[in-house]
């Protein structure tokens, strides 16, 4: 973990009068959170050209980026998903839930929307893949910290499939949330493959009441083979628990 003493400037200037405001920005105050150190320095190269944009720290887990971003006053806090002790996801998760005014653009291998739409709903204000880094992490960077969202077109695309997802199995999904959390875990371990005296043995009851289960799903969701509850199971995604 490393961070700057920053310059003086417009926005330390209106930090120290205690305005809840951030004034206009005129440096835009970044934070890398990687835990490659080779990649942060690559990544602090291609940030280092833009003349209104500073690296003032980084940070190699998603823990000490959060601590980080407070501390600093970070403007953007450009995040990897994959780190040690806390990953990029729960970092953001935690910076929404704290009220960090540090904004999060995520900076990942991944491009599928199975990452996407959990991110942004996490509360990323962006995405960019890293083999666009070099051409459009300055661009990235500023959009989010002007208040934008910024999602490359690939991932936007990817975007619009999963809302669609989503919005093809809302009745399923709400016909999920009708059972009671110990018969989700039946329809879940049902779905994987398990018997009755299986899952009996996993959630610490008798064979008979994995039965009773069954039947209050079936009743409740109309399921009655089990091919039903794996292709209910892959629709919600409960077979990547």
């Amino acid at each position: 973990m490393r961070d700057e003493a920053a310059r003086p400037g417009a926005h330390d200037a209106a930090a120290a009068a205690g305005g809840a405001d951030r004034a206009p920005l005129d440096v835009i105050r970044v934070i890398l959170a990687d835990d490659h150190a080779v990649v942060r320095a690559g990544l602090k190269a291609v940030l280092g050209a833009a003349k209104d944009i500073r690296v003032v720290g980084e940070a190699s887990n998603g823990r000490d980026a959060v601590a980080m971003a407070e501390r600093l006053d970070a403007h953007v806090v450009v995040m990897d998903l994959s780190m040690p002790e806390m990953d990029g996801t729960a970092a953001t998760k935690e910076l929404v839930a704290r009220g960090s005014k540090s904004r999060v653009l995520v900076l990942t291998m991944h491009a599928e929307d199975e990452y996407l739409v959990p991110l942004l709903e996490a509360g990323a204000a962006g995405y960019l893949v890293k083999s666009a880094a070099d051409r459009e992490l300055v661009d990235a960077v500023r959009a989010v910290a002007h208040g934008d969202t910024y999602v490359q077109p690939a991932a936007a695309r990817a975007l619009a499939r999963g809302l669609r997802r989503r919005e093809e199995h809302a009745d399923e999904r709400g016909m999920y949330e009708r059972l009671t959390e110990r018969e989700r875990d039946v329809l879940r371990l049902v779905a994987a493959g398990f018997s009755a005296p299986e899952i009996g043995e996993q959630l610490f009851i008798s064979p008979k009441t994995v039965d009773t289960y069954k039947q209050r799903i079936g009743e409740k969701l109309g399921l009655t083979h089990r091919s039903d509850y794996v292709k209910l199971a892959l629709k919600l995604g409960l077979l990547k628990q």
